[in-house]
């Protein structure tokens, strides 16, 4: 049945995207992706056999193309977001934080809403939201991203409740400390800040949450998987982390 089931992956341009983008084809899925960087896209669909169409999540406009691209939709993964700066609430820059809002939490809203009715249409249909453990946890410095994430949290087991009955599973997977271009777009480029992140750990790769969808995905229908934490072994909390390993 998994060759027949399409999977559509926002922010799928790298990280997390890019990955699941790959470990779905293996799977069996045919998969549209979306991010506005196009080439990087059509790099990804060389290699998967998919398709992709650009899309900007905060644009409603792009989104309504994107939608309109699609002849049917069985699986969503909304998992287009980031953090921006690391600032305290009394420092909040609020263009920053309503950027965030926008790439976090309304970008979820407006695909899902977007692609419900053909989710419901499918029979089978799932919605994976890539949340953080930020959706869990608060952290100095971490106001607004932290926030955003657990709003997040709060739509997705909203929709739980609201979609009860229909044929559509609802999971959130809620990663740690990832290795993947997070940290460079939290810190505005700056490679020093961003390799400090991961300095003297291990952290999980975007193969290892790609691995988890592709899991949870192939669930049968009658399994929910409600939500998933995954942690690098080396990281107890947001901000607890062991550095007494890798260089």
């Amino acid at each position: 049945m998994n060759e027949e089931r399409i999977a559509v992956i926002t922010g799928a341009s790298a990280g997390i995207g890019a990955a699941t983008a790959v470990a779905l084809s293996a799977a069996g899925f045919q998969t549209v992706i979306g991010a506005r960087r196009e080439d990087k896209l059509a790099g990804i669909v060389a290699s998967t056999g998919g398709r992709y169409h650009r899309l900007d999540v905060t644009d409603p406009a792009s989104v309504a193309d994107f939608v309109a691209s699609l002849d049917r939709v069985d699986v969503l993964i909304n998992n287009a977001g980031g953090a921006l700066g690391l600032d305290r609430i009394q420092d909040a820059p609020e263009d920053q934080w309503q950027r965030m809002w926008e790439l976090n939490f309304m970008s979820t809203v407006r695909m899902t809403k977007a692609l419900l009715p053909s989710l419901v249409d499918s029979g089978n249909a799932q919605i994976i939201n890539i949340g953080s453990v930020a959706g869990f946890e608060t952290y100095a410095g971490g106001g607004g991203y932290a926030g955003v994430k657990h709003a997040l949290r709060a739509l997705t087991r909203t929709l739980r409740l609201e979609l009860l009955g229909q044929p559509v599973r609802i999971t959130e997977i809620s990663p740690g400390l990832v290795e993947t271009e997070f940290s460079m777009v939290r810190f505005d480029q700056d490679e020093d800040k961003a390799k400090a992140v991961y300095q003297g750990m291990t952290p999980l790769t975007a193969d290892d949450i790609a691995q988890a969808i592709v899991w949870v995905a192939s669930r049968p229908a009658h399994v929910n998987i409600d939500e998933m934490v995954i942690r690098p072994r080396d990281q107890a909390t947001a901000t607890q982390v062991f550095r007494g390993g890798q260089d």
